[in-house]
């Protein structure tokens, strides 16, 4: 059995890294990968609000566009980055996938915090579609890099990567990778208090960023 665990490690991890290669690629051809971050909810859809009274849509609004500063900053604008909202504003779920598609793009990430009724659940869950289509394995693989992202570098508890029927999911599935990450518990005490602070939102921006790149 651990054979078995080192094999599929060994195996999982040169497969993320030939799918990572093949993205990058198109860089050589001098055209920039087009990634669109999702911040989930906005406008009248507070999302999850957590016991300290932050909300999802404002703390994933934060990091979405952290990122769009540390593509600038940091990466000189190596990518294409675009939001489906800016402000706070609610998107419907069928404008944010058309949004996607229009802009042709290469990654599609959607952001949310995530709420339990029990005070003591914890940790990251990662989503791809359930339905099955052209860019599941490498949505597949995207997922579990980033998963392992938020495990090594912030330290969240990793819940694994799951299957579901989300919309913005299931109408992408066919065009280009799209994942859905759920990046800790508003209903949990340390992690609420983690999204307060801006360096920690700075801190999960990098490692997203990393995590898809």
């Amino acid at each position: 059995m651990v054979q078995f665990k080192i094999l599929f490690t060994i195996i999982l991890a040169l497969k993320i890294a030939g799918f990572q290669n093949s993205l990058l690629a198109q860089t050589d051809q001098n055209t920039k990968l087009i990634i669109i971050i999702d911040p989930g909810h906005g406008g009248k859809d507070s999302g999850a609000v957590g016991i300290n009274g932050i909300q999802e849509k404002d703390v994933v609004l934060k990091i979405a566009k952290q990122i769009v500063e540390l593509n600038g900053i940091v990466f000189k604008n190596q990518y294409e980055i675009f939001l489906t909202r800016y402000k706070d504003t609610l998107i419907s779920l069928s404008d944010r996938t058309k949004i996607a598609q229009a802009l042709q793009a290469d990654i599609f990430l959607s952001l949310h915090c995530n709420h339990s009724d029990n005070p003591n659940a914890r940790g990251v869950e990662v989503y791809v579609s359930k339905k099955q289509g052209k860019y599941s394995r490498e949505s597949i693989l995207l997922a579990y890099e980033l998963q392992k992202e938020l495990k090594n570098n912030l330290g969240f508890e990793s819940r694994g990567v799951k299957f579901a029927n989300f919309q913005v999911l299931r109408e992408n599935i066919e065009l280009f990778p799209s994942i859905l990450i759920e990046i800790g518990f508003v209903s949990n005490t340390n992690e609420a208090r983690y999204f307060v602070a801006p360096k920690n939102i700075r801190a999960m921006a990098f490692a997203i960023f990393n995590g898809i790149m």
